[in-house]
């Protein structure tokens, strides 16, 4: 008899089927695919390899940047490793013609966003958009012809409204892994309607974080500069290095929990969709092996993506920290930057949520029930986020360092003052008002909520940037002043207006909200949750436990006596 082993590999990875039929185009893209993101892989351990050779030639190796580069090389093995096993699992295994899945009333409505054509409301304002990002783009077409000049940039104020930009949008990718993966491990089934629309604000907005990087530096071509003569001792490479990873692994976190939606979609669409999810779906047809591989696979992601993500804005915050500039040069920098960033990402996720659910006629799918939750999660980190920010004031009022007591003073009653305490409103004082009340705490009061609170921390990250470098410890640069221009506001909204693009033209792409995890929840939940709480408490059939045993009634009688 032959073994599993031996039965098992030329069915899946012969260039023929188990049927005798060849494959078909989509599985040799799919193994082209693997192989070129194993060659980059590949080229990502080459290049720390190196850097840390060159390193060692000069003598100026650091032991810390060896260590990030063997983990960030690492984490890109692993999401190498996922996509193979799924491929395996799925593409490779599959036989035949996948099969018609149904889909059932209520899940139609899912479906809509993806069949129907396009309205004219939704034509006016992917054009409106659009003509907001196209007049971005000629902005920075200006800026790279005529030179960081046209902007308010100058010295000694090298970061303004691009690097307030930038941490403002990487805090916002937070909203989906974190939230997503959390809700995912801690199995609360009310995430089900709502993991999708927060995975997709992360990878979306991840890329405007990453252009505000390219318009601060001014001309593209310097980002080579990073990877040709980057130290790794700097916390601007590792910047790079942790955005990046996160990039790549939220992806692949947002892509595996759509391919049974693409797969139920194939057969239902036409043009160039059809071979588009044809492709991506890797020749799922629901098998109960394919369930638990995909389960599998999303489960290892959801824990790798968790401290990637913290990570990431705890490096952002690095950038800043391990300056020695006042203000800056601080440890509560790191978690003050991840509390912020979850605390704008569920923001951002609110809205997101509201204008799914308005425009899209969700609102059978996202109930209020589900706003009331985010909205509860909101209120905890809105305190959170003011006791963070008491820390940072109190210790730099109490130490009254004279660096930092001149900067302080301009933040509190100088003229930053509008601005620190517009954030104090917008971030602290309207969403406890809001949000501490069950009875406020509707839809409308979590959008109301959430817009201020995404007003507030874009000022929290200009004001942490600007008014550092506006009072410099050298004499020449003590009139220092900094605005921006017409040109970076329209970079700012033309950035803004490109995510608000790219989001709504994923939802009619792809279903917004997971449809196999909604038909999951209605099916199989229910029994789920009832013995989960079932296993909440003790039973008749469990022995009690050592040291909690209730005395027999014999020795009840025998202490009664005594007394």
């Amino acid at each position: 008899m032959k073994s599993r082993r031996t039965q098992w590999a030329p069915r899946q990875f012969s260039p023929r089927s188990s049927r005798g039929a060849p494959r078909d185009w989509a599985f040799w893209v799919q193994v082209s695919g693997l192989v070129g993101f194993w060659m980059f892989v590949a080229t990502i351990w080459g290049w720390f390899g190196y850097r840390t050779l060159e390193l060692l030639r000069l003598g100026d190796v650091w032991q810390p940047a060896i260590v990030l580069g063997v983990v960030v090389s690492t984490l890109f093995v692993v999401y190498a490793s996922v996509l193979t096993y799924l491929f395996v699992r799925l593409g490779a295994a599959a036989d035949g013609p996948a099969p018609d899945l149904p889909i059932d009333s209520i899940e139609e409505k899912l479906t809509e966003g993806v069949l129907k054509p396009w309205s004219w409301r939704y034509k006016l304002t992917v054009g409106i958009l659009a003509g907001l990002f196209a007049w971005a783009l000629y902005c920075w077409y200006r800026e790279v012809h005529e030179g960081l000049g046209v902007t308010g940039l100058g010295r000694p104020i090298f970061w303004g409204l691009f690097i307030t930009d930038f941490v403002f949008f990487i805090g916002i990718s937070h909203a989906g892994t974190l939230v997503s993966a959390i809700l995912r491990l801690a199995q609360a089934e009310w995430r089900r309607a709502i993991t999708r629309s927060a995975e997709a604000i992360t990878v979306l907005v991840l890329f405007f974080g990453a252009w505000s990087i390219l318009l601060d530096l001014g001309r593209i071509d310097r980002i080579l500069n990073v990877f040709e003569s980057g130290r790794m001792e700097s916390p601007l490479l590792w910047d790079v290095c942790s955005i990046t990873t996160y990039l790549f692994g939220s992806t692949i976190y947002l892509y595996l929990p759509l391919i049974p939606d693409l797969a139920l979609l194939r057969r239902r669409v036409t043009g160039i969709r059809k071979p588009l999810y044809h492709l991506m779906s890797f020749g799922w047809t629901g098998t109960e092996k394919q369930k638990h591989a995909l389960e599998r696979a999303i489960g290892v992601m959801a824990v790798v993506v968790l401290p990637v993500a913290v990570s990431v804005h705890t490096v952002v915050s690095w950038v800043f920290s391990m300056t020695i500039q006042p203000l800056w040069h601080s440890t509560v920098f790191g978690p003050y930057f991840v509390a912020g960033a979850i605390f704008s990402g569920i923001a951002a996720l609110l809205i997101a949520m509201a204008i799914v659910r308005r425009f899209m006629g969700l609102e059978r799918f996202l109930k209020p029930v589900h706003f009331n939750y985010l909205g509860m999660l909101l209120f905890v980190m809105t305190c959170l986020w003011g006791y963070f920010t008491t820390c940072e004031f109190l210790t730099a009022f109490y130490g009254d360092e004279p660096t930092e007591r001149h900067i302080l003073h301009e933040k509190l009653v100088g003229g930053f003052a509008p601005l620190i305490w517009t954030m104090v409103v917008c971030c602290f004082v309207i969403p406890i008002a809001i949000l501490a009340r069950k009875k406020t705490r509707s839809v409308t009061g979590c959008v109301v909520a959430s817009c201020t609170i995404l007003v507030g921390m874009w000022i929290e990250r200009y004001t942490i940037v600007v008014p550092t470098l506006q009072r410099p410890r050298l004499e020449e640069y003590a009139s220092a002043s900094y605005f921006p221009t017409f040109l970076e506001w329209s970079l700012l909204v033309g950035a803004c207006a490109g995510f608000c693009l790219l989001y709504v033209l994923f939802a009619r792409l792809f279903p917004i909200i997971s449809i196999w995890e909604v038909r999951e929840g209605r099916e199989e939940a229910p029994e789920q949750v009832a013995e989960r709480v079932r296993d909440y408490f003790p039973t008749a059939e469990e022995p009690a436990a050592v040291g909690l045993r209730r005395p027999s009634a014999e020795k009840t009688a025998g202490i009664g006596a005594r007394r």
